[in-house]
């Protein structure tokens, strides 16, 4: 089964920031505990749906920030 792509370049570039931003948190200690891990794991589900292009909530609530479509 391929995947629509359903996220745009903005989006992608967003969650790709934020994923980078809540590691380096991470890595230099300013998140730690419970709350440390939570958003590491966060930041890798953003990674991998910006890598992916493809965000499974945004299907569920038929949301798409591409601007274009893949099929046309």
């Amino acid at each position: 089964m391929k995947l629509k792509h359903n996220i745009g370049k903005l989006d992608r570039a967003l969650r790709t920031l934020l994923a980078i931003g809540i590691a380096l948190l991470y890595l230099f200690d300013i998140i730690t505990g419970k709350l440390g891990i939570s958003l590491m794991l966060f930041a890798i589900v953003l990674l991998i749906t910006s890598l992916l292009n493809f965000c499974p909530l945004y299907r569920i609530f038929r949301f798409n920030s591409c601007k274009f479509d893949p099929k046309s």
